[in-house]
């Protein structure tokens, strides 16, 4: 008796499913148009969209957490180096000698640049420079220097073991024996008011006693722009300069760089 009562139940199920089954299949489908998105019922394929994920919206080349890392590093470096120039401990007197030296060490601003336009060219140069001869302008290895003044030598360099002092015609124009960045402009000892070069080289070339300036610092010049003038002499007839070579911290004769007339 109870088997026949679970098979009499199972055919009921089983009929049950059939007959929804059936009535799904006859139950009428919601046009699909009122799906449609505004381009597809106008006759365009329809325009994908994309979710965006709140992390995903900034830029690739700015990471917040690098940035802060950077602000708080900033901080601490800041924070120590007050710390170490504000304790007169004489513990500390070797690091804020080694930190005091390495802010007055001259950074090499001639030999970035011309490491910079071998690598690259000249900044922002979209075409090459011609020349006079209708050429295009090349770096050369063969660097000529040229004389910053036409004149006479009134004292060489043997006498001071630093400089040449050239006499020169009233208001004569001193140029750059080279191309090189400006690195220093003001009064030096012996030299008066002055305007250092430094070279690709590391070499600087001096241009002292001078009346007036035309260039500033970190200027980066070309071979023969004018430095500035010479000093005129008590007569108002016959000015003069001071020009020196600097090379490995030493003072050099410039006969052995430039050929003097």
């Amino acid at each position: 008796m109870r088997s026949n009562a679970d098979q009499i139940r199972k055919r009921i199920a089983k009929r049950k499913k059939e007959r929804e089954k059936q009535a799904e299949q006859k139950r009428p489908s919601k046009p699909s148009f009122l799906y449609q998105e505004q381009e597809e019922r106008e006759g365009f394929d329809r325009f994908p969209s994309y979710e965006i994920s709140p992390d995903e919206g900034n830029h690739p080349l700015f990471r917040k957490e690098v940035f802060l890392f950077k602000v708080m590093a900033a901080a601490c470096l800041f924070l120590v180096m007050a710390i170490l120039f504000r304790n007169e401990s004489p513990k500390l007197d070797t690091a804020r000698n080694y930190v005091t030296k390495s802010f007055e060490k001259d950074f090499q601003f001639a030999t970035v640049s011309n490491w910079y336009e071998d690598k690259f060219g000249k900044p922002l140069a979209l075409f090459p420079v011609p020349d006079s001869k209708g050429g295009s302008k090349e770096n050369s290895n063969d660097q000529q220097y040229a004389l910053p003044a036409s004149g006479k030598i009134l004292e060489d360099f043997e006498e001071s073991g630093q400089r040449v002092i050239f006499e020169t015609s009233k208001d004569a124009a001193v140029e750059a024996m080279g191309e090189g960045m400006v690195r220093f402009v003001g009064e030096k000892e012996g030299f008066g008011k002055t305007v250092v070069i430094q070279h690709a080289d590391k070499s600087e070339s001096w241009y002292g006693n001078l009346g007036d300036i035309s260039v500033s610092l970190y200027d980066f010049i070309e071979k023969g722009k004018k430095v500035g003038t010479v000093t005129n002499g008590d007569s108002g007839e016959k000015g003069s300069f001071y020009f020196a070579i600097k090379k490995d911290e030493s003072f050099i004769d410039p006969i052995q760089v430039i050929q003097f007339e």
